[in-house]
């Protein structure tokens, strides 16, 4: 499939909930390609995200984000967003009149677990990664929900089984057309 055929889906959710990993898998079951919004941002500017957070603040990776994102909403595939993609309200209409947007639910718990020591996510550098998981979910998570058209529990199954769950709603629900593929 060409990069303009074939349905353009969004994958949101906080930082841990598996956007990348189950978005390659979800690309390979409907065979189409996926794209991951942070590592555009990073191939672009030639530096990696914590960088861009030091050199250019939050506000500076925000814009490169959305404009990554106006680029992206142009193809089609799986893209899998950064969790804080869903703040500008920009993105937020983009993503909901361009695509499908599938919301990757995790408890703050699960979160902690797979982010680790939060190395490589700047606002896990910030004190106390709980307190900090908490605070941005209550900030984001309805911002998440409304947006999204699809809820999935990203938190229980593998990678593969969150895919395939993830494709079963979407064609029950008419967002991808039905069949093989």
């Amino acid at each position: 499939m060409s990069e303009t055929e074939g349905p353009r889906l969004f994958l949101i959710g906080p930082m841990g909930s598996g956007k990348s990993t189950v978005g390659r898998h979800l690309a390979d079951l409907l065979g189409c390609c996926f794209i991951d919004s942070d590592t555009e941002i990073e191939q672009r500017a030639g530096a990696d995200i914590p960088w861009i957070f030091d050199v250019e603040g939050e506000s500076g990776f925000r814009r490169r984000e959305t404009v990554v994102l106006q680029d992206l909403a142009e193809r089609s595939g799986v893209i899998a967003t950064g969790g804080g993609a869903i703040l500008a309200e920009e993105n937020r209409e983009l993503m909901a009149g361009t695509g499908a947007v599938v919301f990757l639910n995790i408890s703050v718990a699960q979160q902690l677990k797979r982010t680790g020591s939060g190395e490589g996510r700047p606002l896990l550098q910030q004190g106390d990664r709980e307190a900090m998981l908490k605070k941005l979910m209550s900030e984001r998570e309805p911002l998440y929900r409304a947006l999204a058209d699809v809820i999935i529990s990203g938190g229980g199954a593998n990678a593969r089984k969150v895919a395939r769950q993830i494709e079963i709603e979407l064609r029950e629900r008419g967002l991808i057309p039905r069949g093989d593929h």
